[in-house]
């Protein structure tokens, strides 16, 4: 799997405490016969060391983006991370 890195943004949590959320891209190569293609997902880790990935969410580069810019402008941390992609989909 190979991991790229999109995104981090610091937002206040609902008691005012400075959050720090790096956002990274998910890539995994899914081969069948003849062909391959990329399976993307999402992973989110916190400076203080909490982390949640969802792999394999869409072969679809253009969905993961979509996703991705909504988890950022979203500032969802690593806790709802899960409930936000199934909602998602």
């Amino acid at each position: 799997m190979m991991e790229i890195k999109i995104a981090s943004r610091t937002c206040p949590d609902e008691l005012g405490r400075s959050r720090t959320f790096h956002y990274s891209l998910t890539v995994d190569t899914v081969e069948s016969g003849a062909f391959s293609c990329e399976n993307y997902g999402v992973k989110i880790s916190e400076d203080d060391g909490d982390t949640a990935a969802v792999p394999g969410i869409t072969t679809s580069a253009l969905r993961i983006d979509e996703l991705m810019t909504l988890l950022v402008e979203h500032g969802v941390g690593p806790a709802s991370l899960r409930d936000v992609v199934d909602d998602w989909l």
